[in-house]
Formats: structure tokens, C-alpha cells, sequence
């Protein structure tokens, strides 16, 4: 499980953390934090379909 979990979980943090300068958070308190960090990870998973999106849409419009 330990391995896996270094496949699967880390890289979303350190390419939130290095991409996104998501190292410090700006708002303060608990839910501040919480909203930044979910803004985040939501940026990411849109990047994430917007580049897969694209990919697919580039096949299939040349195959």
C-alpha cells in the first residue's frame, strides 16, 4: 500500500505545491485555508480534463 500510495496521492500535492504556489496559502483561519486549498485542487483537476480534452480532441480530428 505504501508504494502505491507514492504512485497515486503524492505527485497531485508537489504539482499543486511547484505549479500552482500552493506552498504558502493566503487566507487566514480554517475555513479561509479550506476554501483556498479546494480552489486549488479544483484549478488542478481542470487543467488536468482541459489538457486531456484537448489530446483526445487532437486525435480525433486527425484519425
Amino acid at each position: 500500500p505504501y508504494s502505491r500510495r507514492k504512485a497515486i496521492v503524492e505527485p497531485v500535492f508537489g504539482q499543486i505545491m511547484t505549479c500552482q504556489n500552493g506552498r504558502q496559502l493566503l487566507l487566514r483561519g480554517e475555513d479561509g485555508a479550506r476554501g483556498e486549498w479546494r480552489l486549488l485542487a479544483a484549478c488542478h483537476n481542470f487543467r488536468k480534463i482541459f489538457r486531456h480534452a484537448r489530446t483526445t480532441g487532437l486525435t480525433a480530428a486527425t484519425g
